[in-house]
């Protein structure tokens, strides 16, 4: 599965690695909130290095709906019921001066982006009166909305809220201008390297699996932080959710502004224009990473609502993003806790990361260039109220009870097999006779060989056996059936189904089926 922003021929080239270099900040992660931090600090004349994982956009901002809005579904709404009209026009003021900085940014760059109206959308009549509580939300806080009955959309609706004048973006094109502008102003933005551990007092000793540099600042922008200081995995749900692009029948257009809806599940839409015509993108449909029986299921629930509002329609692409939940709502930003003051994070954009991110990257860099900035001031101030502490409890009471509840299932209903043995680092072990029997093509199960748990797949002909247990903080892996990975139903770490981790809190790969 790879997003329309990502399936293109333009590669991306890294600059050279140098280990026991000094830099005045390391930035992990290329995404939107990584590099418009580098941006900004490069700006400020900083000797800046960007190290990310795999490549630039490959988690969150290159799998994106890339929606720059500030209506944002029924979520101010939301925050109004647990935050003070202070704290709500706080994270409102941060979002309009992220979207303002973005655009402005991409008139100055000559990137493209269309403008579009923003709606909000009721399909039931139960969904009107969440219409309206978002209307005074928003209103409350200076946004320019109103209601109207009549959406634009090929299906009908009980109403909508509109915010005019929004836009859209390919991100990738963003991240592209970005890295250029970082690279011209001295920085290094360097791929295929993972930041691993941050020790010492500044300057710092950024670790990773490729060496160490020195610091005086690091900015952790990996979608949940990967230092497990602050513990904010246990304060944010991760949430995997599907998207497609749809090549529509003769007759048919994309609706003319930018869509989501009110009710469960989620649906979104919005038009990109490629290769001379209009493409539907369509998304939705999320879950709690790793805690559905079939992810392929999602996928198919959201191309047969396409299907039935757009006959006919061709998939071009699918694809799945990944997206972390406050338990409070709020998102999280700034100095790191028991970072020693010079570690700096951005998390929990609640699916709206396209001004959350940048809203957090200006905050981030005023930090460290010592000023302040007064919403996020006010945001960093927050008091959780009691709906986000008991949300915060079931979520770890949910946590809890999974782990316990996997590793019994794995205990009750194991086999003892003679499994092979494997090193940590090397290759995923094939399957070896007199170990269960190898799963069908494209499946993956967990069993037991003495008192470990073994995930076993086979894709593209080749089984392969791993631990089952994350190398975060020890869940048992379930098994995606729609991208062939090991998903961590704890804290949303992922791996390939060869072990090789993709995202979430962990920092190492699942080792082979035997490694101690």
């Amino acid at each position: 599965m790879t997003s329309l922003w990502l399936d293109r021929a333009q590669t991306f080239t890294s600059d050279p690695f140098e280990p026991d270099t000094r830099y005045d900040t390391v930035v992990a992660g290329a995404g939107l909130t990584g590099l418009v931090s580098a941006l900004l600090l490069a700006r400020s004349g900083q000797n800046v290095l960007v190290l990310e994982a795999r490549y630039p956009g490959a988690v969150t901002t290159g799998n994106t709906t890339a929606k720059v809005t500030l209506l944002q579904g029924t979520f101010l709404s939301q925050l109004a019921r647990q935050y003070s009209p202070k704290q709500v026009q706080a994270y409102v003021d941060g979002n309009r001066e992220g979207q303002a900085w973005l655009l402005r940014y991409l008139d100055e760059q000559k990137v493209p982006y269309q403008r579009r109206d923003a709606y909000t959308y009721a399909a039931s009549a139960q969904g009107t009166e969440k219409l309206r509580e978002e209307i005074s939300a928003a209103s409350t806080a200076g946004l320019d909305v109103d209601y109207v009955r009549d959406a634009g959309l090929p299906f009908p609706v009980h109403g909508a809220v509109r915010m005019r004048d929004q836009a859209q973006v390919n991100p990738l094109e963003v991240l592209d201008a970005l890295i250029a502008d970082i690279r011209g102003r001295g920085g290094h933005v360097v791929s295929g390297v993972r930041l691993q551990d941050v020790t010492g007092d500044s300057p710092a000793a950024v670790r990773t699996n490729r060496g160490s540099v020195r610091a005086d600042r690091v900015v952790l922008a990996t979608g949940i932080p990967v230092l497990d200081r602050g513990l904010y995995f246990a304060k944010l749900t991760p949430s995997r959710s599907y998207a497609a692009a749809l090549d529509l029948q003769e007759g048919q257009a994309p609706p003319p502004g930018m869509y989501i809806s009110v009710e469960q599940p989620t649906h979104s839409l919005r038009d990109y224009e490629a290769d001379g015509r209009k493409l539907l993108l369509v998304g939705g449909h999320g879950h709690h990473v790793g805690r559905t029986p079939s992810e392929k299921a999602h996928l198919a629930g959201l191309l047969d609502w396409a299907g039935q509002h757009y006959p006919g329609a061709v998939a071009t692409h699918t694809w799945s993003a990944q997206d972390y939940l406050p338990t409070n709502l709020m998102p999280f930003f700034g100095k790191l806790p028991r970072g020693k003051g010079h570690i700096y994070f951005g998390t929990g954009y609640n699916k709206w990361g396209m001004t959350n991110a940048v809203a957090a990257a200006l905050d981030i860099s005023a930090d460290i260039l010592g000023g302040q900035v007064p919403w996020a001031n006010t945001i960093h101030h927050r008091v959780t109220s009691p709906a986000g502490a008991f949300s915060a409890v079931a979520l770890n009471a949910g946590v809890a009870a999974r782990l316990a509840t996997d590793w019994g299932k794995v205990t009750a209903e194991g086999r003892r097999f003679d499994g092979g043995k494997g090193r940590a680092g090397q290759p995923a072990a094939p399957a070896e006779a007199g170990s269960a029997p190898p799963p069908a093509e494209g499946q993956g199960k967990v069993h037991r060989e003495g008192n470990r748990p073994v995930a076993t797949s086979t894709v593209d002909g080749t089984t392969c056996r791993l631990s089952a247990v994350c190398t975060h903080l020890g869940g048992i892996v379930h098994w995606n059936d729609n991208e062939k990975t090991w998903d961590c139903p704890l804290h949303g770490s992922r791996f390939t189904n060869e072990g090789k981790l993709l995202e979430g809190p962990a920092t190492k790969d699942l080792p082979t089926a035997g490694t101690v």
